[in-house]
């Protein structure tokens, strides 16, 4: 990375401190927003050609604006991708508005590009039955079969994120009829768990040859780590390919189709949101691919007093 002043990287370090302290954001989603910003800093002391300490930041123009965004998009990234890092450095910005006093106002005047939001594309309930049937059937070791079977389970019959059923510990073995889940934002939820989901699980207990004891993780890896994320959408591709299903199925895909299937079943939106552990119901509704009128009339019955449309939004879930 080009070198910043050592008070662009402190201010850096500072926001990020913020960041976790007041929005609860994950090691992930800071790993992301230092890369965006450190990014935006360094095209900064390449493009005026001298370090970007405070004072040179409060005098970034449109223009400097213009200039970083054809920077990006000259890389291949997509709208998409900008608006991210776009989004990073206006939060930036802003906390260093209100903290240093510099003046942001043209990088938070800077609009972010279009795009066309991309609906989860969900597995309709034949294929789902179908993707836990063979990814049960394709791992060479019984025990390794038990412990996919169980995770993709849990995927689809809890609504889980991958990263959050990797994340449960042996001691919630045995698994009762709910489970504790600490999401996005270190936001807590308490998921049904369906017999189908604990018989999974249980199988997986008792054929996993590592030790299983309170404190480690419930899942684990050939050797005995932690499962990666990895080895589940590997798991799921080679029973999507198996299948000849697209190449939409992956693990979160399951998660999409844990939602819609309950909404297509009549499920309230707002329990659905809670199921899922997202902070808005607007990202609920981008995981439900159902037809206007219906989600239209789901909402309605949730909100006796809502008399027009839902309003329009979009959410973001990893």
């Amino acid at each position: 990375m080009t070198t910043v002043s050592d008070g662009a990287a402190d201010a850096l370090a500072r926001w990020l401190d913020t960041m976790m302290a007041l929005r609860g954001a994950s090691e992930n989603t800071l790993d992301a927003y230092r890369r965006d910003v450190s990014g935006f800093l360094s095209f900064m002391t390449g493009h005026h050609g001298g370090t970007q300490g405070l004072a040179a930041l409060s005098r970034i123009t449109i223009s400097d604006m213009r200039a970083w965004m054809a920077q990006v998009r000259g890389t291949g990234a997509s709208p998409r991708t900008l608006a991210r890092k776009l989004s990073a450095v206006k939060s930036f910005f802003h906390w260093l508005a209100e903290r240093e006093g510099i003046d942001a106002t043209a990088v938070l005047a800077t609009r972010a590009p279009r795009f066309q939001a991309r609906l989860p594309r969900p597995v309709d309930e034949d294929g789902a039955r179908a993707v836990l049937d063979t990814v049960e059937s394709q791992a060479r070791h019984p025990w390794v079969a038990a412990r996919d079977l169980a995770v993709v389970t849990l995927l689809y019959g809890c609504g889980l994120r991958i990263s959050e059923a990797l994340a449960i510990d042996a001691g919630a073995l045995p698994l009762g009829d709910s489970l504790r889940i600490v999401g996005k934002g270190g936001r807590e939820r308490v998921v049904p768990v369906l017999p189908v989901a604990r018989a999974a699980v249980a199988d997986y207990a008792r054929a996993c040859p590592h030790d299983l004891s309170p404190g480690r993780p419930l899942f684990r890896g050939v050797r005995g780590g932690a499962l990666g994320p990895r080895a589940v959408q590997k798991a799921t591709q080679q029973a999507r390919m198996q299948l000849g299903l697209p190449a939409s199925v992956t693990p979160h895909a399951m998660r999409h189709s844990f939602a819609t299937h309950l909404l297509n079943a009549g499920g309230d939106l707002r329990a659905i949101q809670d199921l899922l552990g997202h902070a808005s119901l607007s990202t609920t509704q981008a995981y439900t691919a159902v037809d206007t009128a219906r989600l239209t009339e789901v909402y309605r019955k949730t909100h006796p007093r809502q008399t027009a449309s839902p309003p329009e939004g979009h959410g973001h879930d990893q």
